[in-house]
Parts: structure tokens; C-alpha cells; sequence
């Protein structure tokens, strides 16, 4: 639902940067014989030419639109060279699209606060630059004014007739003008000017928006393309919005907008103007009702968040009309498909950006039998519950994850109708679209370290477990950890858990693991049942060994055994060894209290699986860190229970 944000100020100054038929930009600049000539970018199915995903401006002179299929757009524009999108696993593949963006993201961040939005559009908070160059090279007093600048749009301002640039110049110099024209005069200069060095860095071209907060910049951007730019003064908002179309809003373009025509008879932004606040909260509520009275008045108070890279990532496909899917097998063969993708930009955000992401969801659309996958009835695919749990980190697990995340929507889906899943038959249902996506993607934070450098420590120390061929095992991305709401206690030890790096906080902070919900309980249990020694306690007596065999170096030497003497007195009472040993626990037991990981995993967590895939000899090594060492089985002379109650000699 729409959020009403008050503006606090009404000087802002907030660019909307639009790239034009991006696709076509892009596929262009790779084969430059495409320049000039009408071009559109389809997908990879072939049905019908396929379906048209971008249409340059060339090609829509001759009236193809994106909503035709390749072999109608030849028939519209024989001329028309028609390029299909890369394809990757089935599915169009988007990766060229996404890195070509990047590059002009890097490029317009230059000059102020940035979010990107999409892949082809950005939002950018120009206030702070506006303000610094009204303060020291106002416009009136430029001697000249690039030719970029003078072809801005000026809503407002009368663009027909021989004069129509010089009104454009005269309004960018008034001297007499308010400080929020003259803000926004100083936005237009800096973006048209960002907007020429997207051009001569890339090669593309693009359109913008200039106004008071990012809803009219949006708006703006639209309006002159290509390679053009709008600003929208304070005095000309009315102007903008009394004409335009409801449904041309953002998120007045569904069920909101639909209910504002039936029910209200609005047809145009300006009619809600009509209405009091008091009326619109009567109908739709009152933080929605406010959004809408603010919507009708050009006030809109949201801000520009700093976001150069994306906040979430996934991976889609549709099935529509006779491909649907209607078997759990076909599903599993192609969510397969999907999480490998997931998976590869999640490893690549992790190893370029040190991001890491929190939360899977599943989103499917679906149908059941009854109702035809052509059907406009809103019953037969309504109500197909997306599901999200912890996301783990490794491309099976995201597998297992997400085929576990569409069992329990399509029970729940199928519950409503009394249908029972069946794994290969059919069985009443049909999926017409499927997608998983990561979200709540977070920096790394500070302080964080890689386990390889715990274990160059280690190498110094003890040899015995020294990694004898570094080219099999480099330092590699963090582990993902949950956040502290999201997970209730518990960890999972998995591929990332070795080859990877792990994260630690700093002391005396908890760092929790992503782990199936449904197993903390259990494990926790298990735990308490078997009184098992964690690796982080094994770490921890290899420390503490280190640290003795440093105090007493020239005097005694320390024995394997008091590694084990050290993990043993984490152990409950019942575990513990003989009291003879109690000197030397206690201080280890010191030693290890002072040193104490904030992470810990359980040896029965480890994946047999995950470390079968690694290198012979790393296996070995990793079998021998986990294997608690055993105590030589001497037998002792008097060591029978009268003997263990006698007090301790004095050494």
C-alpha cells in the first residue's frame, strides 16, 4: 500500500534518469551496424518471432510496439532487424543488461546521493550540489550555457515559435527568480551535464526528470524522449497533474486506480482535488487516504535512498498456456534451473560487493482444473501463497529450500479446493509463472576476518595440523548470517562453513547462522543429549595450548593431551577428567574465557556430503581438526576409587 511521507522541504532537488530503449541501446553498441536502424530486442522464444521486449525509436515511427510479436513487427517494419536476448538454463539471461547499467550508475553517483532503481533507471538527490553551485556560480551569471541545457523542457513555458530556446534561456538566468527555481536551474545544468558524460563513457543516451521530490521526476522523464530532459517548476505542478490520467500514476495502475474510477468517478489526478483528506481516509483509510490527498497536490516525501546496487536478486520464468507445469518433477527440474542462477549472483555480489543476503522467497502463479490457464476469472489463479524462510548459502541448499518453500504453497493452495498433490501424475493444477528471489542484502560488517588467517596463526604452532597445499584452499566470501530477528538461536555447518570464510562480530557478540526453523529445537536437544565438543571449542584449546606451551617454553613441554584436557573442561561435570588434572584445566579454562569466538557449530551439523567434494588430502586435514584426539590408555598403579577420593599430593 502507497505510504503518505510528509515533505520536509519543498527545495529539494531530485532528478528521475531514464535510459532510453535500453536493450536496443546496449545491443547496438555491440554490432554498431544496428545504429539508425530500426531494431527491437526479442526473446528467446522463437513463437510468433517472439515476443518484443524493447523497441527503438527508429522502429516506432513505423508503428511497432512492444506488445507485438517479431513476425507482426515484420510485417509492420520489413526493414526491422530483430535480436534476440541472450539466453542462459532456458531463460533469457539479463546479465548484460545488468552490468552495461552498472556502468552508468558509477557515472551519474558522481554528483549526488544515488538509487537505482531499476535496471535502466536511477533517482538522484541533487540538493546538496544545487545549493553549492547557487552559492558559488549561479546561472545568471554564467557567460555561456551548453546547447544541452537550452534544449530542456521548462514546464510551462510557451516551446513553439522561433523563441522558443531563448525562453528557455531567459528562465534559467532571472536574477529575479525564487530560490526554488533557481535550485532547480542549477539541477538542469548538472544533469544534463552528467547526461553527456553517460554519452561519451558509454555510448548511450538517456532522458530525465528535474523537480521537487522523485513522483514529479518520474513523471518528468516520460515526457520528452529520447535523449531529452524536463523540469517542473513549483508553479507549473497543477498544470502537470490536472490532466493526467489516474491510471498513469505510479500505483494508481491496478486495483487502487480501478477503485478510484468506479466507485469515485475519477479519471485524472486533478479530479481528486474534489475530494477532502477527511473523505479519501473515509474510503481507503487513512494513511492511504492521505497518500492520495498528498498524490492530487504534488506533495510527495520520499526520499532518495544511497542504493548503487540492487536490494534483492532473483530469477523467473513463465509458463504460459499449454506449457504450464503440472507435475511437482517438472517444477523441481526447473526451480533447479532458476536457484543455479540465484546462486551464481548471489557468489558474485558476495565475492565484488562483500554483500550478503538474509531471506529466500518463492513466488508461483497457479490454476487449478476447473478453470482454463486462458481463463480472466481471478479464482483460478488467485491466492497462491508466496512463502520465504532464512536463505543458506550454497546452490543445493538454495535447491532444497526452495522445492521445500513450493510444497508448502501449493498444500496450502490446494487446501482451499480439497486437491491432493500428486509427484508425477496430473493433479488438478497447473503453475503458469515461478520465481525465487534473496532479499534483505547487507554489507558485510567491519571487522569481520578470514578463517585461513585463524589458520596461518595455527600453522606456527602446531605443524601437526599445518595446510600443506595453500593452492587447494584460498580465501574465499563470507558466510551468511542471518539477522539477529530473523533466526531465534542455532547455526549450520556447510560448505561455506570451510571453504569460505566465516564472520565474527566483534567480542562479546553473538553472531547467529542460518538454519532450518523446524531443526533449532531439535538441536539443541541433541546437543544438551550427547555433550558433544563444538570445532569452536577444539579451536579453543588449540589456543589455549599455544598460549601454555608459550608460558612454560624451556621448562616443559606441552602434550597433545592437554588440547584434549581443554576441550573436556567445557563438557558437563560427568565428562570431566580425573581431579589430578584440575591445575592444568583451570588454567586453560582461563585462557579459553579470555579468547572465547562468538561463533560455535556442532560437529553433528557437518555436512559428510560437502566435505567429500573437497581435494583427498583437505579432507583428511579437516577429518583430523574435527576427530577429538584420544587419551593414551595407560593404566596407573593405585588408581582405584579409594585412591581418587585421597587429596591431591603436592607437586
Amino acid at each position: 500500500m502507497p505510504v503518505a511521507r510528509p515533505e520536509l522541504s519543498d527545495s529539494r532537488v531530485i532528478a528521475h534518469v531514464d535510459m532510453d530503449c535500453f536493450y536496443v541501446q546496449v545491443e547496438q553498441r555491440k554490432q554498431q551496424s544496428l545504429r539508425g536502424q530500426p531494431t527491437a530486442v526479442v526473446q528467446y522464444n522463437s513463437w510468433q518471432g517472439g515476443g518484443l521486449i524493447a523497441v527503438s525509436y527508429e522502429a516506432r515511427k513505423f508503428g511497432v510496439k512492444r506488445s507485438m510479436r517479431g513476425d507482426e513487427a515484420k510485417q509492420v517494419c520489413p526493414e526491422i532487424h530483430l535480436v534476440q536476448v541472450p539466453v542462459a538454463r532456458g531463460k533469457a539471461d539479463l546479465n548484460t543488461y545488468r552490468n552495461a547499467g552498472s556502468e552508468v550508475v558509477s557515472i551519474l553517483s558522481r554528483r549526488g546521493r544515488c538509487e537505482r532503481a531499476s535496471i535502466d533507471e536511477v533517482y538522484l538527490d541533487l540538493t546538496i550540489a544545487a545549493e553549492a553551485m547557487l552559492a558559488d556560480n549561479p546561472p545568471e551569471c554564467l557567460e555561456t550555457i551548453s546547447e544541452e541545457v537550452v534544449q530542456s523542457h521548462v514546464l510551462g513555458l510557451e516551446e513553439v515559435g522561433s523563441d522558443a530556446r531563448e525562453n528557455v534561456r531567459h528562465w534559467f538566468t532571472r536574477s529575479d527568480a525564487s530560490r526554488r527555481d533557481k535550485l532547480l536551474a542549477c539541477g538542469a545544468f548538472i544533469v544534463a551535464e552528467l547526461r553527456l558524460q553517460v554519452l561519451e563513457e558509454t555510448e548511450f543516451t538517456c532522458s530525465a526528470g528535474i523537480a521537487h521530490n522523485k513522483m514529479l521526476a518520474k513523471l518528468a522523464s516520460g515526457m520528452n524522449k529520447p535523449a531529452q530532459q524536463t523540469v517542473v517548476p513549483f508553479s507549473s505542478i497543477s498544470k502537470l497533474l490536472r490532466t493526467l490520467p489516474i491510471k498513469k500514476m505510479k500505483q494508481l495502475g491496478g486495483k487502487l486506480g480501478t477503485s478510484l474510477q468506479i466507485d469515485l468517478g475519477v479519471n485524472t489526478v486533478g479530479d481528486l482535488l474534489q475530494f477532502s483528506e477527511e473523505k479519501l481516509q473515509e474510503y481507503y483509510g487513512v494513511n492511504t487516504g492521505s497518500w492520495l490527498w498528498n498524490t492530487a497536490r504534488g506533495i510527495n516525501g520520499e526520499e532518495v535512498k544511497e542504493r548503487l546496487l540492487p536490494n534483492s536478486h532473483g530469477s523467473g520464468k513463465t509458463f504460459p498456456g499449454p506449457r504450464a507445469l503440472k507435475t511437482v518433477a517438472s517444477v523441481e527440474k526447473w526451480l533447479n534451473e532458476l536457484c543455479e542462477e540465484l546462486s551464481e549472483r548471489l557468489q558474485s555480489d558476495l565475492e565484488q560487493n562483500r554483500r550478503i543476503a538474509h531471506t529466500l522467497t518463492l513466488h508461483a502463479h497457479a490454476y487449478k482444473v476447473g478453470f482454463s490457464c486462458q481463463s480472466n476469472d481471478a479464482d483460478s489463479f488467485r491466492n497462491f501463497p508466496s512463502k520465504s524462510c532464512p536463505l543458506r548459502y550454497g546452490t543445493s541448499k538454495i535447491k532444497e529450500d526452495a522445492l521445500s518453500l513450493f510444497q508448502a504453497g501449493l498444500r496450502e493452495y490446494l487446501g482451499q479446493y480439497n486437491v491432493k498433490i500428486s509427484g508425477n501424475q496430473k493433479s488438478g493444477w497447473g503453475i503458469t509463472g515461478l520465481s525465487v528471489s534473496a532479499s534483505k542484502i547487507v554489507a558485510i560488517p567491519s571487522g569481520t576476518r578470514s578463517i585461513m588467517n585463524y589458520f596461518h596463526n595455527q600453522e606456527e604452532t602446531f605443524p601437526q595440523v599445518k595446510l600443506s597445499s595453500e593452492q587447494h584452499i584460498q580465501d574465499a566470501p563470507l558466510l551468511s548470517p542471518s539477522e539477529e530477528d530473523s533466526l531465534e538461536s542455532g547455526g549450520h555447518l556447510t560448505l561455506q562453513s570451510i571453504e569460505p570464510w566465516i564472520a565474527c562480530r566483534e567480542e562479546n557478540e553473538e553472531t547467529k547462522y542460518s538454519m532450518p526453523l523446524d531443526r533449532q529445537e531439535e538441536d539443541k536437544d541433541t546437543c544438551k543429549e550427547k555433550g558433544m565438543s563444538t570445532i569452536s571449542r577444539y579451536f579453543q584449546s588449540q589456543l589455549s595450548g599455544s598460549l601454555l606451551k608459550a608460558e612454560h617454553a624451556g621448562t616443559s613441554k606441552l602434550s597433545e593431551s592437554s588440547s584434549l584436557s581443554a576441550c573436556q573442561s567445557e563438557l558437563p561435570q560427568e565428562n570431566s577428567p580425573a581431579r589430578g588434572e584440575s591445575s592444568v584445566d583451570a588454567h586453560l579454562c582461563s585462557q579459553i574465557k579470555l579468547k572465547r569466538p562468538s561463533w560455535s557449530y556442532d560437529i553433528d551439523e557437518i555436512d559428510q556430503d560437502i566435505l567429500n567434494e573437497l581435494p583427498k588430502q583437505i579432507q583428511e586435514e579437516v577429518q583430523a581438526w574435527l576427530r577429538p584426539q584420544k587419551r593414551p590408555n595407560t593404566v596407573k598403579r593405585d588408581l582405584g576409587i579409594t585412591r581418587y577420593f585421597l587429596p591431591a599430593k603436592d607437586k
